[in-house]
């Protein structure tokens, strides 16, 4: 690539060598969200209605926040195909030591957290230590997880949250009109603020930096969808405390692996792991952090299953949700050859994914339609991913 494209990173130029090498960012899942809400909006009118995307916003939260942890490992070009039986044993222990054992709500909830980051430090010296492929260390962990949460259960299959407890009420709490607001413009004022800070850095370091225009731009874009989000949802029941906890997280992921010396080592190591080593990064570290950040978030997204649930029982973390939050994040735009993919990439594959399920419901078409179209979404986006690696490698 040249100087200029260099030193002039957004100019028309540029965005046409990026399109060559195949990195076409998030626009082709932007364009397939529009796609959707057109072709179900205009089969059922429900589907855009203020009721029904709120509702939406509520069922993707606890997948969202298990595919951020996917996102961790895929970054490294491995994968854990034990979230979904974490998530369950996480919220079960959480809900035994609150409901049984009278624990706080709080620590009941950080020792769910502990227990998944506890879980993927075992994961990840398995791969690191005995050099066992993360396919097989987390299927292992699939089956090995699941039997303690039966176990934990025994007969009874099923332990009930208190329904006007602490952690029900996460998914049961909405913000009041001026609250919401105010969150939306801090939210803006953040990023616009984060934007214009690292421009002044990168100016005092004589290093290039987008035009100021384009900053502005995407605060004002941001602010566009943010007041879009809060009036549709106000015309509901409000905006959800759920889905403030799942944006906090997609944004304290995205500023870690953006504006962290973490972050540029995750993708340093799955982009070339030898290559890594030599540059003097700690692999090892790397590898074994990111296994614990993802069980940690398959223990947070256990969490909010649960309280939307208001219960755990032996289906928890079962079903389809370990494919689905899989499907999230190759759906949102990471790779699965590992070095490339954004925390933001969780919240709009499971935008994707839920619309297609709230849509394909509300036109009540039967179930094993709605896993062939996301299957082939899916493999449409595999295939996107492909194609712009090898892109990339010419």
């Amino acid at each position: 690539m040249t100087d200029t494209l260099v030193r002039s990173p957004y100019t028309p130029k540029v965005a046409v060598e990026r399109l060559r090498q195949g990195d076409v960012g998030a626009w082709p899942v932007v364009g397939g969200l529009v796609a959707i809400a057109i072709v179900f909006s205009t089969l059922n009118d429900r589907f855009l209605s203020p009721e029904n995307l709120t509702n939406l916003v509520l069922q993707m939260a606890a997948t969202g926040t298990i595919a951020l942890g996917i996102i961790m490992v895929l970054l490294l070009g491995e994968i854990d195909l034990s979230a979904g039986s974490v998530s369950g044993l996480c919220a079960t222990i959480m809900t035994i030591v609150h409901v049984k054992q009278g624990w706080n709500p709080l620590l009941a909830i950080l020792l769910a957290l502990a227990v998944g980051a506890a879980i993927g430090f075992l994961h990840g010296l398995m791969l690191t230590k005995l050099r066992m492929p993360s396919f097989v260390v987390t299927l292992a962990g699939l089956m090995g997880w699941l039997g303690l949460l039966l176990y934990l259960l025994r007969q009874g299959g099923t332990i009930n949250l208190p329904f006007t407890g602490f952690i029900s009420k996460l998914s049961d709490t909405w913000l009041p009109g001026w609250l919401a607001w105010t969150v939306a413009a801090a939210l803006v004022a953040v990023s616009a603020g984060a934007s214009l800070a690292v421009r002044r850095l990168r100016l005092a370091a004589a290093l290039p930096v987008t035009p100021l225009w384009w900053s502005l731009a995407k605060a004002g874009g941001l602010a566009v969808l943010l007041a879009a989000a809060v009036i549709v949802m106000s015309a509901d029941r409000g905006v959800p405390l759920l889905l403030i906890i799942f944006g906090a997280l997609v944004v304290l992921l995205d500023l870690m692996l953006r504006h962290t010396t973490f972050g540029r080592h995750l993708y340093a190591v799955g982009g070339n792991a030898e290559a890594a080593r030599r540059a003097g990064i700690n692999v090892t570290r790397i590898r074994i952090l990111a296994f614990m950040l993802a069980s940690t978030l398959a223990a947070a997204g256990g969490i909010l299953a649960a309280s939307r649930l208001s219960a755990v029982n032996q289906g928890s973390g079962g079903s389809d949700i370990l494919l689905m939050a899989i499907a999230t994040a190759v759906i949102g735009g990471t790779s699965l050859f590992g070095g490339r993919g954004r925390a933001y990439d969780a919240l709009l594959g499971v935008l994707v994914i839920q619309a297609i399920s709230n849509g394909m419901y509300l036109l009540s078409v039967d179930s094993s339609v709605r896993f062939m179209v996301t299957a082939a979404v899916l493999a449409l986006a595999v295939a996107i991913d492909s194609l712009a690696r090898r892109g990339a490698a010419r």
